[in-house]
């Protein structure tokens, strides 16, 4: 059953300004500018790299590529796809990028390409049915890994060395136990992520659907895993969904239950240690937040199928900004994108 819920499933100044005041009538407030993609497929896999050039990536095996601010987009999905879920994407440049597809056995896939999308090489096939990969990230451009559920009795780590032209499991010697029903979200490609691309052998994953919703760290490039407790409640289809670090030590973790959207009591949380210990925030988004981005060092975004959230302050405190529906949240700099359901992908703007 497990398995079959989570396949259906700029004005810096200011900003600082902001931290300390929240919203005020001179602080430009932030909005999603809601771009026509001409699909309905839904983006939960989001890959910005600047504020011109973005890829995403849904159901239907598709793909989509813009480099010219979401003016337009190109669909660039790999051939013989559309029955596959693409759920994560991971993109250095216009060019070059790595997507992730997700299900049982076979279907859990990853492939490459260097040429914009023109062309794909599969170069991962999952051959074990026990594995159902969720989420992908690069530490740098030639290192990366990728995350299953357990396997027995442990999650499994998929990693690269060359960019993603080649993976292999990893020896799970180094990774804790996973608890009973224990397991990752593939919700918005954030359940695994990186700090940064700057080769720190740093990287951590979220889960749930256990007694406890946990969070998995590693120094060294994914060989061995630390975990801890993150005090965001679980249970069989909640967790934590999301993960973000701006450093090696302060990062966020929202998430809830998507099987009840409206309400997520204490779904957010900080870590100011590299995820050693979590703190509750003080104010929460109070709904399902399914991914979780940073744009500052100070401001912190996070996305649900029922609204957009805003920190000024790290995530300690909350604030709606948009009631539609996104799934996946990521910044490249200070260019933020948003993607989800019906083919939505949108860059934020700060308006007066």
């Amino acid at each position: 059953m497990t398995r079959l819920r989570k396949l259906s499933m700029a004005a810096a100044g200011l900003l600082v300004l902001a931290a300390t005041s929240g919203f005020t009538s001179s602080a430009p407030a932030p909005a999603w500018r809601l771009s026509d993609t001409g699909v309905t497929a839904r983006f939960r896999g989001l890959a910005p790299v600047s504020d011109r050039v973005a890829w995403v990536a849904g159901s239907g095996g598709t793909i989509l590529r813009t480099v010219d601010g979401a003016r337009t987009w190109q669909r660039v999905d790999p051939p013989g796809t559309a029955d596959l879920q693409f759920r994560d994407i991971e993109a250095f440049d216009a060019d070059h990028a790595v997507a992730l597809t997700i299900g049982e056995g076979d279907q859990s896939r990853l492939y490459a390409t260097s040429d914009g999308g023109r062309t794909w090489a599969e170069t991962f096939r999952n051959d074990d049915p026990a594995a159902f990969y969720d989420c992908v990230t690069f530490l740098d451009r030639r290192h990366g890994l990728a995350l299953s559920d357990p396997v027995g009795g442990k999650f499994r780590i998929l990693a690269t060395a060359d960019g993603g032209r080649t993976w292999a499991v990893r020896p799970s010697t180094g990774m804790p136990a996973a608890l009973a029903g224990e397991f990752a979200f593939a919700a918005s490609g954030t359940c695994l992520v990186s700090a940064d691309r700057a080769g720190s052998g740093r990287a951590w994953f979220a889960t749930g659907g256990g007694e406890r919703a946990r969070v998995f760290a590693t120094r060294d490039g994914g060989r061995t895993w630390r975990v801890t407790d993150s005090g965001i409640p679980s249970g069989p289809s909640a967790g934590v969904y999301s993960l973000a670090f701006r450093d090696p030590w302060h990062g966020i973790a929202v998430g809830g239950d998507y099987a009840v959207p409206e309400t997520a009591p204490d779904a957010a949380a900080t870590t100011r240690n590299g995820g050693r210990t979590w703190q509750s925030a003080r104010t929460e988004p109070g709904e399902y937040r399914s991914g979780a981005a940073w744009l500052s060092s100070s401001t912190a975004l996070a996305v649900g199928p029922t609204g957009s959230d805003i920190s000024y302050n790290g995530g300690r405190t909350w604030r709606e900004f948009d009631g539609g529906s996104f799934d996946a949240v990521l910044c490249a700099g200070k260019s933020c994108w948003a993607s989800g359901e019906q083919g939505r992908v949108a860059p934020l703007t700060w308006k007066r």
